[in-house]
């Protein structure tokens, strides 16, 4: 009710609207926007509320979508009646840097909800003339942040030609500054040595490596738990082999290493042709090293591992009621039977696989090379703009031109990769020399049953068990 007295005599309530991209010197801090704009609205009679100020700090002005008190402050804005009348901002950059967002939101508050925007430091008259000045106003806001993320695109990117640093360091580094080689951290590096340790020589799966770090309490770079996906990625990532990568851009770096490029091919090599059916857990979540790899004929589940005085495989699904035959196997009669098959292979009985090849690329990834493509073609024409306008001479829209077009090259370079055919399908040979690597692993009694688990998985994708005519189905594969 009070709001409303104050309204219907003549007094205006207004919204504050308050953000900082950087801690830039030439942008004023959320206090001091603060301070100005309420001296603003006291000077000018109108009224401000502390539940009507809106204020992001380190956010960019780019793109609305992720600036949440701003979609908070329009969300408020569409209620009936409208909270205020005025929305108050220190420059109309403060409101967006997006010339297309600025007139959409602009005009769904002008038009919609009966609401201006206002800068207190950049008065513009009334009428037309005043709309095209803040037009004006909007396209050199827009142009300064493109061509502000541009220079510094550019600076990165001579930076990273130079041998510079300047990716965030990763588990076992720490930045240095100034573009020199991170340095290791003794205390932190251990981990990823030991993370790598159990990949490489132990043959510990990702699952089985998180499990084993977290129990010794280990944390990762931000102080988290580890995942399975948090190893992946460090175990892929090639600045622990000597080489830097940013964006598209590789060198040898510098930094102290410790795990040769041999080594880090050879693991690669291993989780590149490392391929996972469906439904499959990691070897270290099941209880024998043929879990979950041995099938039921009738219902196509995994035969459970039953740990008794005479220990035995059984389809879950008839534990449960679901179908009425039995179809189990002695722990004993299945290893036999499993080694006796691939004895009977490398003496030379006939056998067939299926290649798997590399994983097609997504669609979704091609798409968003296209997308690049599609933005290229933007920034070719705000450049030819810019040069037009006199902005950039003549020699800077050359280099910016060139740039664009390495970057297309690139670009369709990429493109073309992913829809290229594969045309590495293995021999037999290829196959039975897998086959017998795989052979040694599993018939040894010495090798703990991870590693087992993990070289069986790697040729096998599972081993159908047909009880009625008591044999095994092998349906191997090469990745």
């Amino acid at each position: 009710m009070k709001k409303k007295s104050l309204l219907s005599n003549s007094f205006k309530c207004a919204a504050l609207y308050i953000r900082v991209s950087t801690g830039k010197q030439e942008e004023l801090s959320p206090d001091a926007q603060k301070r100005l704009l309420i001296d603003y609205a006291k000077k000018n009679g109108i009224i401000v509320t502390d539940e009507y100020i809106f204020m992001e700090n380190g956010i960019s002005g780019k793109n609305a979508t992720n600036r949440p008190e701003f979609q908070r402050m329009i969300s408020i804005a569409k209620m009936k009646p409208k909270p205020f009348d005025v929305i108050l901002v220190w420059k109309f950059s403060r409101f967006a840097r997006n010339q297309d967002e600025s007139v959409f939101y602009k005009s769904i508050l002008r038009k919609k909800c009966g609401i201006d925007v206002v800068s207190i430091t950049e008065p513009i008259s009334e009428g037309m003339y005043g709309r095209l000045i803040e037009m004006i106003i909007e396209w050199n806001d827009e142009f300064y942040s493109y061509n502000l993320s541009q220079e510094v695109a550019r600076g990165m990117e001579e930076k990273a030609l130079r041998g510079g640093y300047q990716s965030t360091p990763c588990l076992g580094y720490a930045a240095v500054g100034e573009g020199k080689p991170h340095v290791i951290v003794e205390d932190e590096f251990k981990i990823y040595q030991y993370i790598a340790d159990l990949y490489d020589f132990d043959n510990l799966d990702a699952t089985a490596i998180a499990r084993k770090v977290n129990e010794l309490g280990y944390r990762t770079k931000r102080g988290n738990p580890f995942e399975a996906r948090t190893v992946n990625r460090l175990l892929r990532n090639k600045f622990y082999a000597g080489i830097v990568s940013w964006n598209g851009i590789e060198f040898d770096g510098p930094h102290e290493v410790r795990i040769s490029k041999e080594r880090f091919k050879k693991r690669m090599e291993r989780m590149e042709s490392s391929y996972k059916p469906k439904m499959r857990h990691d070897v270290s979540s099941c209880k024998h090293w043929l879990s979950g790899i041995v099938k039921c004929p009738i219902c196509g589940c995994s035969l459970g591992y039953n740990r008794s005085s005479t220990p035995f495989f059984q389809c879950w699904k008839y534990a449960k009621g679901f179908h009425p035959e039995s179809i189990s196997i002695t722990e004993r009669k299945l290893v036999r039977s499993v080694l006796n098959n691939f004895e009977e292979i490398l003496d030379g009985k006939d056998f067939s696989f299926q290649y798997i090849p590399p994983s097609p690329p997504r669609n979704d990834e091609i798409s968003l090379l296209e997308i690049e493509l599609e933005n290229l073609k933007r920034r070719e024409s705000r450049i030819r703009l810019a040069f037009e306008s006199e902005i950039d001479t003549l020699d800077e829209y050359k280099a910016n031109k060139a740039r664009i077009q390495a970057e297309r090259e690139r670009i369709l370079s990429e493109i073309d990769k992913r829809k290229a055919p594969d045309s590495s399908a293995p021999t037999k040979e290829e196959m039975l020399s897998k086959i017998q690597r795989v052979y040694n692993i599993i018939s040894d009694p010495d090798v703990d049953y991870q590693s087992k688990g993990v070289f069986i998985r790697s040729i096998l994708e599972d081993i159908v068990y047909d009880k009625q005519n008591d044999r095994l189905l092998f349906h191997f594969y090469y990745s």
